[in-house]
């Protein structure tokens, strides 16, 4: 589990951290929510659907067929995938909000990339004000999470105008048949039978770019099989290898 904590000068100031140089901490994330912005690009190599959260719904990357695999993060930790999800680009940095709203950077301490003062870059300058990477962070953070509620706006438009549907999935893996559910689509028929008071709010908030990102992404779906065979044919051959012979 990770260990999220506030980044303060009482803490952190003697302290360093370096940039994550694998994905493995991803490697068991199916699913990983994005914002609106980023969704052209996504849809270009993701497969893109909703899911549910606290009665909302959500876009998410589609990464794995199983609830804890992540199939764009391979063995030795590279990514394979064209585009990276901006929920995992922050890692190990995170925003959390504390009790009175206010939104601060934290850091999972468990993450192996907190350093010794010397080590990494620092936290805070000489004069004890944040360092320029660390604001650099913050920035992007930042960005990411005003275009989260921007997000949100978009999806409970397409909610309350009922443009969204369960996506019942079935995917040939192997032998084997997977389905996968809980994820929902836009509702293309709905879509383009809505009224044109209905399409023209869609416009104001943002809503089609959106919603027809989310239906062009839906053709990368079959990706997540191929590359679950890869695995498991790459699984069989490690099996079958020898060891070396050794005295």
């Amino acid at each position: 589990m990770p260990n999220i904590v506030p980044i303060s000068r009482e803490r952190h100031a003697d302290k360093g951290w370096k940039r994550f140089d694998s994905y493995a901490f991803a490697a068991r994330t199916a699913l990983a929510p994005l914002v609106a912005a980023e969704l052209p690009k996504a849809a270009m190599s993701l497969p893109i659907a909703f899911v549910r959260q606290d009665e909302r719904y959500v876009p998410v990357a589609v990464l794995g067929l199983e609830p804890t695999t992540n199939l764009f993060v391979a063995p030795d930790g590279r990514w394979i995938g064209a585009y990276i999800p901006s929920a995992l680009r922050g890692h190990p940095f995170a925003l959390a909000r504390t009790e009175n709203g206010d939104r601060v950077l934290c850091l999972d301490e468990d993450s192996g990339l907190l350093t010794e003062a010397g080590q990494g870059e620092p936290f805070f300058d000489a004069a004890g004000e944040p360092a320029e990477s660390l604001k650099q962070v913050l920035d992007f953070l930042q960005q990411v999470e005003r275009n989260r509620e921007q997000t949100t706006l978009v999806c409970d438009t397409l909610a309350r105008l009922e443009l969204i549907r369960p996506w019942p999935i079935q995917l040939k893996a192997g032998e084997n048949e997977r389905r996968i559910q809980g994820l929902f689509q836009i509702d293309e028929s709905a879509l383009n039978h809505a009224s044109d008071e209905h399409f023209l709010e869609l416009r104001r908030v943002g809503g089609l770019p959106l919603a027809y990102c989310q239906l062009l992404a839906m053709q990368h779906i079959g990706l997540l099989g191929r590359l679950a065979d890869l695995r498991a044919n790459a699984a069989q051959t490690t099996a079958r290898t020898p060891a070396p012979f050794s005295l």
